[in-house]
């Protein structure tokens, strides 16, 4: 499912619970989450409390995202059952928050792990009742 550059101009508009909320159905629908990596490992972003991993909803975003001193990253899928097993302890270990959805201008909700697994847990739920 290709995403038109108008779609993607408005939906990177939205505020920032808006695209957390739409980067949550899309992960729970599409079972991936997509980051950036280059040769050393995954982008990291830096807030004033905290070290960050940015996600986003698809490789689209997170391409589009990938310019300047990120323009040698490639979007990576991680798969929503390896995010659990893996990323989500992960994080927690090396003491990571994670950026829901950044956009160009790097705003975006800082989520702790868990906090983003509740999140993941219930969109499940939620769509599972559909």
């Amino acid at each position: 499912m290709s995403i038109s550059s108008d779609q993607l101009n408005t939906i990177e508009k939205y505020d920032e619970e808006k695209r957390l909320n739409y980067l949550l159905q899309q992960v729970i629908s599409n079972k991936e989450i997509w980051i950036l990596a280059d040769k050393h490992g995954c982008v990291m972003l830096n807030t004033e409390d905290e070290d960050c991993v940015p996600v986003w909803p698809n490789e689209e975003f997170a391409q589009r995202w990938a310019t300047d001193e990120w323009q040698e990253c490639k979007a990576e899928a991680i798969s929503l059952s390896k995010w659990y097993s893996r990323w989500s302890t992960g994080l927690v270990d090396d003491e990571l928050a994670l950026v829901a959805f950044p956009n160009q201008d790097n705003q975006g909700l800082v989520l702790f792990p868990e906090e983003f697994e509740e999140a993941l847990l219930k969109e499940t739920k939620k769509q599972n009742r559909k």
